[in-house]
């Protein structure tokens, strides 16, 4: 490398969310992005704040993981899908731990660039964690400073609050990755220009999450087909994600009735836990009985879980839209987890997922909030079986041939080492 630096990059993310346990989903892309970097020889630490079941440190597979404390235990309720409610407003508790936290953070960061050099700290999220880069301890180190955008750190980095401290951070990174154009987008205009930026699509593990006909061995143990006392001749529409607004499950619900009319055959499951549960079981609880009980909400599902959960649908919806307050998804993981357990996507044409699907090719995308051409989408094929094999084929071949995690993680170090020998040039 240029600048005279090793070959081997030494690499320091600053994350709010990592897995806690094995099938947490709380944050399993960061542990897969640098579980790959470390597959290719880098050497990557993970700063992470203390939580429930978060140990102090502890070795994930080559990637070094260590917590920090911010506040008393009761009053830690940052990080970990907890900050957001509805991911549409900060929850008051956050809001009065955040200045604790960016402390704690910075000052953890410090830390480890004063024990250790590396080359560059990423810091995933931008509110808050590139806030980070504002420590005196953390910029005077000659490390160089990326910001990574995913989705409510955008929204909450727009808030006319941040936007002034953003901004500051801002100038001292050396370069922005974003899952989708728009996140790069919003925060180019907050004040980042001139330096580089990338769009690079998070990654799927394709072993994990593949089409049952290319299992080996025996099949899942319990099939989720049985679990919700699916028939096995039935078609099933799976939706999967946190019950947020800007995941669209509301539109979702609304164009059911009609479908569960016109397909007989139909089940539809939307897995996930969240704020709007309780209204969703209300409205399909005051549904007529044949339609009640042809929708499954299971709540909330182990990260582990989903490989054989995906294994038991025929397609996958995600009508994602941008909330009322602007808050939208950069790229879900579960449309990458859809593409590679060989479903075809039926999804909104909104923030990155157009990076992951191809309207007409591996699913059909629609406007966001269109209730008819979502319907007219999901039964277009919900009639057509074969249109469903021949989509679904080609999701796989698209997750194994471009959205492996050891492909993504190669972007996101190519996009390191130039942003490393930009900054030796300057």
């Amino acid at each position: 490398m240029s600048g005279g630096r090793s070959a081997v990059l030494r690499i320091l993310f600053l994350t709010q969310t990592y897995p806690r346990w094995p099938g947490d989903t709380a944050g399993p892309f960061i542990r897969e992005l640098a579980r790959g970097l470390v597959r290719a020889g880098d050497r990557v630490t993970v700063l992470t704040p203390r939580a429930a079941q978060v140990r102090r440190a502890w070795n994930d597979d080559g990637v070094q993981v260590r917590s920090f404390a911010y506040a008393p235990r009761p009053l830690e309720v940052l990080g970990y899908g907890r900050s957001l409610a509805a991911d549409e407003h900060v929850r008051p508790g956050a809001a009065l731990a955040a200045p604790f936290y960016l402390l704690a953070a910075a000052r953890a960061v410090a830390r480890h660039l004063g024990r250790e050099r590396y080359d560059l700290l990423h810091a995933h999220w931008v509110a808050p964690n590139a806030l980070a880069a504002l420590w005196p301890g953390v910029h005077s180190r000659g490390t160089l400073i990326a910001a990574g955008l995913h989705g409510s750190d955008v929204f909450l980095a727009e808030k006319p609050l941040a936007r002034p401290a953003i901004r500051r951070a801002l100038a001292r990174c050396d370069l922005l990755t974003g899952c989708s154009p728009e996140l790069v987008e919003r925060v180019q205009r907050i004040g980042y220009q001139g330096k580089p930026a990338r769009v690079i699509p998070y990654g799927v593990d394709t072993d994990m999450f593949r089409p049952a006909a290319e299992l080996p061995g025996e099949p899942d143990e319990q099939p989720w087909r049985e679990r919700l006392n699916i028939p096995g001749d039935s078609t099933v529409l799976l939706g999967v994600g946190r019950l947020a607004t800007k995941k669209g499950f509301q539109v979702l619900i609304d164009v059911l009735p009609r479908l569960l009319s016109d397909f007989s055959d139909l089940h539809a499951i939307i897995a996930g836990d969240g704020d709007q549960m309780t209204d969703f079981q209300a409205t399909v609880d005051g549904w007529r009985p044949d339609h009640t009980s042809r929708v499954h909400l299971p709540g909330a599902v182990a990260h582990d879980d989903l490989p054989g959960l995906y294994r038991g649908a025929d397609l996958f919806v995600l009508p994602a839209v941008h909330d009322p307050q602007g808050n939208v998804d950069g790229l879900p993981n579960v449309i990458l987890e859809a593409l590679a357990s060989g479903l075809p996507v039926v999804a909104t044409a909104v923030s990155g997922i157009p990076l992951a699907v191809e309207s007409g090719v591996q699913g059909l995308l629609v406007p966001e909030q269109d209730r008819t051409a979502l319907r007219e989408a999901i039964a277009s094929l919900l009639g057509s079986p074969e249109r469903r094999r021949l989509m679904g084929a080609r999701a796989r071949a698209r997750a194994v041939s471009q959205l492996t995690w050891d492909i993504v993680a190669g972007r996101y170090r190519q996009a390191y080492v130039d942003a490393l020998a930009d900054g030796a040039r300057r």
